[in-house]
């Protein structure tokens, strides 16, 4: 099953293809039971953020699993307006903590700008940052790192004053935003691109051609949206609150013939609002 395969980091690590998001979800039972009912259909690889506020139901959801925790890859994030070194470290800390684990597997820097000022230079900061999550790096605490939403010329502001090419770069990557340049530049450089959005927020859902596509393939518009980010070699992060969307969007052991890939690839548009 391809929920049970891994992509290697360019540090050899290994990261299950198919990761489990769990943005907008709120901590609490939402959460709780969300990623309860994904470990349970196979997930082995749990996104969440410090900026999710849901760490501590993940934790939770983990431990009771009954799960070893070396089976399970957890992925959060250093908050977006974090641009300092020891508010780094001390942020970590407090995602550990939150969730109730020994080491992170993988540390993203959520963004190269606050939320709340997107577009701001925070070139400087981003290096203090990054030179942070090198020293748990360093240390063992987390086994590998990385950035989120970075463009080509933020990836070159840290491949300059670090001495640590990120592992991994999560974008919005979806069928019709496929973010062409930073993909490629991530290829050249070994940066695993990490799709999160892959149902562009429930867009593609609806989407004439795909929905015309999965019939043809006998699978959902979900499961069709999802394996184009597979095909595209990137690692899918899917999200739902039910349960019997979590089983199929696991269930992805098809394959997207050439001329079907070269139709959705022709398709374009981001629904997203960041407003």
């Amino acid at each position: 099953m391809i929920i049970q395969e891994m992509y290697r980091l360019s540090n050899d690590v290994k990261i299950p293809k198919v990761g489990f998001g769990t943005w907008q979800i709120p901590n609490g039972a939402d959460t709780y039971d969300a990623v309860a009912k994904a470990l349970k259909a196979g997930y082995r690889h749990i996104d969440t953020a410090e900026g999710y506020r849901n760490e501590e139901s993940v934790g939770k959801a983990i431990k009771d699993s009954g799960i070893l925790r070396e089976e399970i890859f957890i992925t959060t994030k250093l908050e977006s307006h974090i641009k300092e070194f020891d508010q780094t470290l001390a942020a970590f800390d407090a995602s550990i903590k939150a969730l109730g684990v020994d080491y992170i597997d993988l540390f993203l820097i959520h963004a190269p700008w606050p939320w709340s000022n997107m577009g701001q230079d925070c070139s400087e900061g981003n290096v203090q940052a990054f030179k942070a999550m090198e020293q748990l790096y360093y240390e063992g605490r987390v086994r590998a790192i990385g950035v989120s939403n970075f463009s080509p010329s933020d990836l070159d502001n840290i491949l300059t004053h670090c001495d640590t090419i990120p592992h991994v770069n999560q974008i919005g990557f979806f069928i019709g935003h496929t973010e062409e340049e930073t993909v490629r530049y991530c290829q050249q450089k070994g940066i695993l691109i990490e799709a999160y959005s892959p149902l562009a927020i429930g867009h593609l859902l609806k989407d004439e051609t795909v929905g015309q596509m999965a019939k043809q393939y006998q699978v959902s518009p979900a499961q069709l949206a999802i394996r184009y980010c597979l095909e595209k070699q990137t690692l899918p992060l899917p999200k739902s609150v039910h349960e019997e969307r979590i089983i199929e969007n696991a269930n992805l052991d098809f394959t997207i013939d050439a001329e079907d890939l070269a139709i959705l690839d022709q398709l374009e548009g981001d629904p997203r609002r960041w407003d």
